[in-house]
């Protein structure tokens, strides 16, 4: 990562962001992941957290601390700015960690797969084939957003992309499995959504109750299974 290709910019009085680039790619994103998991691991004084996106990670601190404990610079913004570049001039692949392979059972019944025949006509094929193109990948989960555990994955195959409705729904069923052009997600909760919904899955995405918060994680390789209709 000493390459120099990214820019740091202030979000707010408290966040950074480190940008890396705008093309969406698996180098961009794994950047964004290393970076956020060396500070999880070794924070700084006032750090509170790491938020890793598709092709940057956003860091919050807390001002005071930071004020505090980096007295030596004008402003806390420059005090994180300064240690992050250090970290990335010695920062490289050898400290990414390796990718997970999920596997998550999907049912893609009638009842269940709201805009399957949608897909299917608009992308002149019919459900099976759909179904079919969709399960042959493997998807990266590029960075969770929008709502607790909701991973946004890529990148699905053109043969059966499709943008986002014009009309979003007011309830999308939670477990449903969606497309919104080269990207697939699973809806973690029922919420209103824009999402092309092709199957539904009764794996939980949101886990408050247990270690990890959330099922899936940035860097995670994700393939979807064809299973028998059994979910309620």
């Amino acid at each position: 990562m000493a390459d120099g290709c990214y820019r740091i910019f202030p979000l707010g009085d408290n966040a950074l962001t480190i940008e890396f680039g705008t093309d969406i790619s698996e180098l961009l994103n794994n950047k964004a992941i290393s970076l956020a998991g060396y500070f999880e691991a070794q924070p700084f004084p006032g750090f509170i957290e790491t938020v890793p996106a598709y092709t940057s990670t956003t860091i919050f601190y807390d001002l005071v601390t930071v004020r505090n404990e980096f007295a030596g610079f004008a402003t806390a913004f420059e005090a994180v700015e300064n240690i992050v570049e250090n970290v990335l001039d010695k920062l490289d692949k050898a400290s990414e960690n390796g990718s997970r392979i999920v596997e998550i059972p999907v049912s893609f019944s009638e009842s269940r797969a709201l805009d399957l025949d949608f897909v299917a006509e608009s992308n002149g094929l019919d459900r099976s084939e759909v179904i079919e193109i969709f399960i042959s990948k493997i998807y990266r989960v590029y960075m969770l957003g929008f709502l607790p555990g909701f991973a946004y994955m890529g990148e699905v195959d053109e043969r059966i992309d499709l943008p986002r409705k014009a009309s979003p729904r007011l309830k999308v069923p939670k477990g449903s499995v969606g497309i919104a052009g080269r990207q697939t997600g699973i809806y973690p909760l029922e919420s209103p959504g824009g999402w092309q919904i092709i199957g539904r899955t009764d794996v939980e995405l949101f886990t408050p109750h247990e270690d990890s918060l959330c099922f899936l994680r940035p860097g995670d390789l994700v393939t979807f299974v064809e299973v028998e209709t059994s979910l309620q």
